[in-house]
């Protein structure tokens, strides 16, 4: 019996017709994934169904002529999941990174999501997903924002002035309604600058370049960090006011005495408890805790400074109403995300369906009848 399998190609435009730059939309569909986190009703790859992904990393050298060679963020990640809930199905984020890309005109990273029937295995939708990941990586601190932030937030300081901290900033003001004023701070002035061009064009929002870090801290009720990984960002304790909230989307170097300080609230403590097996298996932990948001964090909850993981707390679990978020205005609150393939699956899955009611996107064949013989 001939059995015809077909699946649904989404353009970078189509994705965009479908919702992807819709913020607020993004925003409520991560704060559902969240949820679906805290309840365990997810997997993703490795043992311990935590894994960010695997990755596929080059040799510094290699005597084969064609295979490729180390450099600056150069790499292919798989990011399997399965999302629980309403979403019911599994998918993949595939990337390939490199930082020689923008001399080609292409950015840095060149991103795919695929869904697939959990039962069958037979591709769902195949989607062009640069936007997307930005769109739900933005989401994942506009519900903290939504949750965590005090509501009469008037200074969001921006700090790392690049494509992600756009997503972020678009998707954290529209939950933020009270915020007169937007600081641009970047480590190159050029990137500052055209930040803050974009921003009052786009959001429509009064804000400037400031380019002594401190000052931009200081003046912060909200910070958004989506800074390089190649040169982290230093931000002294004594710089971030009473009561202000700082979403860490990439790496931030900080005193000590400021995570033992603040209070904490996680992505997904799993992930972070997955990050730690890894570093533990990988034989050489203070290496490996370099190159994750959390490591300064695992280190000193390892030196016995900090409350174990387990005793942590997931934004779910605030949303959920298990756990309390922010407790008074005084309160210097901070969020922890590393980023999850459910999220990918999550906004790829309701742009597919969106897709879907619309006639958004082409219909593909894969086959008529699959050769089985």
């Amino acid at each position: 019996m001939a059995h015809k399998t077909e699946f649904l190609y989404l353009s970078e435009k189509d994705t965009i017709e479908a919702g992807v730059l819709d913020a607020a939309k993004c925003v409520d569909n991560a704060e559902e994934v969240f949820t679906l986190l805290s309840k365990g009703d997810y997997l993703m790859g490795g043992s311990n169904h935590n894994s960010h992904g695997l990755g596929l990393v080059f040799p510094k050298e290699t005597p084969f002529p064609n295979m490729p060679v180390a450099g600056p963020d150069r790499r292919f990640v798989a990011m399997p999941a399965y999302l629980g809930g309403r979403f019911d199905v599994c998918g993949n984020k595939w990337y390939g990174s490199n930082a020689e890309n923008p001399k080609k005109g292409l950015p840095r990273s060149v991103l795919t999501v695929t869904l697939n029937d959990k039962d069958t295995g037979e591709p769902l939708a195949f989607m062009s997903a640069n936007l997307l990941s930005a769109a739900r990586t933005g989401a994942v601190p506009g519900v903290a924002a939504r949750h965590l932030a005090r509501k009469d937030s008037e200074v969001i300081t921006v700090l790392g002035c690049g494509q992600i901290n756009r997503s972020c900033l678009r998707s954290i003001l529209t939950q933020l309604p009270n915020v007169k004023k937007i600081l641009c701070y970047d480590i190159f002035e050029a990137a500052a600058e055209k930040f803050l061009a974009w921003e009052k064009e786009e959001l429509g929002i009064d804000g400037e370049v400031e380019l002594d870090l401190e000052k931009a801290v200081r003046a912060a009720d909200v910070i958004t960090v989506a800074a390089s990984r190649l040169k982290p960002l230093y931000v002294k304790d004594e710089w971030m006011k009473a009561g202000v909230t700082i979403l860490i989307t990439g790496p931030m170097q900080t005193d000590d005495s400021f995570w033992m300080s603040t209070k904490l609230i996680y992505d997904n403590v799993r992930l972070h408890e997955a990050y730690v097996q890894d570093a533990i298996e990988s034989g050489d932990k203070a290496e490996y805790y370099k190159g994750v948001i959390g490591g300064p964090i695992y280190t000193l909850i390892d030196e016995g400074k900090m409350p174990e993981l387990k005793d942590s707390t997931s934004i779910g679990d605030v949303i959920l109403g298990d756990k309390p978020g922010r407790e008074s205005d005084s309160e210097r609150v901070t969020f922890v995300a590393c980023g999850m393939a459910t999220f990918d699956v999550g906004l790829g899955y309701d742009l597919y369906k969106t897709a879907l009611e619309k006639g958004i996107g082409t219909k593909l064949t894969l086959w008529d009848d699959p050769y089985q013989k």
